[in-house]
């Protein structure tokens, strides 16, 4: 299958989740290529967005279980090439 390139935002309001998300995004680790996380201390949440390469299979995998976390939302964009 042909890989994809593709960006997920992710937004965390339950500090519980946290660790379930990075242990994911550790399982995913060869299909991110660059990752980054704001603390909106303001509003007890954290921002994350994430680059990837993979086949969509993948990354809809991982972006659906993201999504089943507690207090986790995620929305990915996918380039057209």
């Amino acid at each position: 299958m042909e890989n994809r390139v593709a960006v997920a935002a992710i937004i965390v309001e339950k500090p519980d989740s946290v660790t379930p998300l990075n242990e994911l995004l550790h399982e995913y680790r060869q299909y991110i290529i660059g990752r980054m996380g704001i603390p909106y201390r303001e509003r007890s949440i954290s921002i994350i967005s994430l680059a990837m390469d993979a086949p969509q299979d993948i990354i809809n995998a991982m972006t659906g279980k993201i999504g089943r976390l507690k207090g986790v939302t995620v929305k990915t964009a996918y380039s057209s090439l």
